[in-house]
Order: structure tokens, then C-alpha cells, then sequence
């Protein structure tokens, strides 16, 4: 059975663990937050990013800089382009969810993005991605992933730029995590915004560590990986109402 919460307001997390799995070296400020509502975060990567530098992706930007429309698929590939170069742009700017559009908030950058349904195919839903025709679109993140914008996007006509400002891969896990994540309690709450980082977790955990990381509630940001949390194992889910911070903390706090 899968439920559904939609509030942004945050109950307090009264001791119940946290897994975190968002990419490495990104975790930290999610532990905070967890902290500061009596929870105890457990920091468990499901993804390790690695810029992509070098003279041919910086004058990849550049040029994509200067097409009409620009997309940016995460948080990751606006912070990985702003270490190439300032992201200075008169194109239409969108972003594939909320937390994209803050990044790029933060570098100056009002951009579009879509309120309820904060993925791929909510972006596409946008009046700005419809009948492209020919128009000039720079498509900014890494390489993979499910590949559902470049394909519509082409459908739709749209001259597309990709830029891959850096790769996902699998990361390392200390023996002290796997060892916490063996003593997780039952109720513990694992939180999901990746099915990339979900499949991870899946191959990449020793078979007893994550039976027992499955055996925990997962807090999932969308219908799909709620399909794909319970194909790997979860039988008990949680869909927050986006993978905004607020939304998955107030899904985790729910009994």
C-alpha cells in the first residue's frame, strides 16, 4: 500500500532514523535538518558525482549559453557548469524540479520550473517545451538516466545541445555505514529521490546490508520510484510530494 502526503509543514522526527542517500558529499545540510527535528541521520550515498572538465566542455557551455532555450536537469549540473564558468545567459531558462531552480537562483538565474510534478515528464508539460520547431535547446546535466527529455525534446523538434558537465557513478561505503545500516531499526525512514541511486544501493550493498535497508520504510519523491522501490524490496512506501527537502522530511515524519 502506498501513501501520500502533500503538506510541507515538518513534524518533529522524534528519534526515528534517517537514511539519506543523496549524492556524496551532498548529504550534510539533509542531516542537519533531520537533526534539528530529533531525528538521527544516517548519511548512505547512492551516487558519487565527478565534474566533467577540459577545453571541449567549457566551449560546449559557452555555446549553449547562447541558444534560446537552456535546461537544467539538477542541482549538480548547475553547480558542475558554474565551476566551468559564470552562467551568464539572455536564453529562456528551466529547470527539471524546485531544487534546480533554487541553484540557479543563487547564481542570478530566474528559471522556470514546474510546481506539482517535479521530473521529466512534469517539465514537459511546460507551455515554453511545446511545439519547438527547429528552436535551438541546450540540454545541461550528465550522461545515462532514463533519457526521457532528450527523446521528447527531439520529438518535438528542438535543435538539442547536450552538455554533460559531469557523470554519475557508484560510490565507496565505509564499513562503519554498512555496519549502522545493519542495525537499522524497522520504522527507520530511507529517503529516495534517484532510481539511479536506488539501483546502486540494490547491486552495489552487500545482499544482508540492504535486506536490511528494505526491510525499513522508504520515503520516495514520485509515483515511479515508488514502483521502483518496491521492485527492489521495500514493502512498506512512502510518496512524498516532491524531492524537496521539506516534502520528504514531512513524509518521513509520518507514523
Amino acid at each position: 500500500m502506498t501513501a501520500r502526503t502533500s503538506h510541507p509543514a515538518v513534524a518533529a522526527l522524534a528519534g526515528r532514523v534517517v537514511v539519506i542517500t543523496r549524492p556524496a558529499g551532498t548529504g550534510s545540510p539533509m542531516a542537519r535538518r533531520v537533526r534539528r527535528l530529533g531525528g538521527e541521520p544516517l548519511l548512505l550515498a547512492g551516487l558519487s558525482l565527478h565534474g566533467i572538465d577540459g577545453v571541449e566542455v567549457a566551449a560546449s557551455l559557452h555555446a549553449a549559453l547562447h541558444d534560446e532555450l537552456l535546461i537544467f536537469t539538477s542541482p549538480a549540473a548547475v553547480r558542475f557548469a558554474a565551476r566551468l564558468m559564470p552562467l551568464r545567459t539572455d536564453a529562456s531558462v528551466l529547470a527539471v524540479g524546485q531544487g534546480t531552480a533554487r541553484a540557479l537562483g543563487r547564481h542570478g538565474i530566474q528559471a522556470l520550473a514546474p510546481l506539482q510534478r517535479q521530473d521529466s515528464e512534469g517539465l514537459l508539460e511546460h507551455a515554453a517545451l511545446g511545439a519547438l520547431n527547429g528552436r535551438r535547446v541546450a540540454l545541461i546535466g550528465a550522461p545515462g538516466g532514463r533519457g526521457v527529455l532528450r527523446a521528447e525534446l527531439a520529438a518535438r523538434g528542438a535543435q538539442l545541445h547536450e552538455v554533460h558537465v559531469y557523470r554519475r557513478g557508484t560510490p565507496r561505503w565505509q564499513r562503519r555505514q554498512l555496519d549502522a545500516v545493519r542495525q537499522l531499526p524497522p520504522d527507520a525512514r530511507v529517503l529516495l529521490s534517484s532510481g539511479e541511486a536506488l539501483d546502486n544501493l540494490r547491486l552495489g550493498l552487500p545482499a544482508d546490508v540492504f535486506a536490511r535497508l528494505s526491510a525499513a520504510v522508504a520515503v520516495v519523491s514520485s509515483d515511479r520510484l515508488a514502483e521502483a522501490a518496491r521492485g527492489a524490496g521495500f514493502k512498506r512506501v512512502v510518496v512524498a510530494a516532491s524531492a524537496l527537502s521539506e516534502h520528504l522530511l514531512t513524509a518521513a515524519a509520518r507514523p
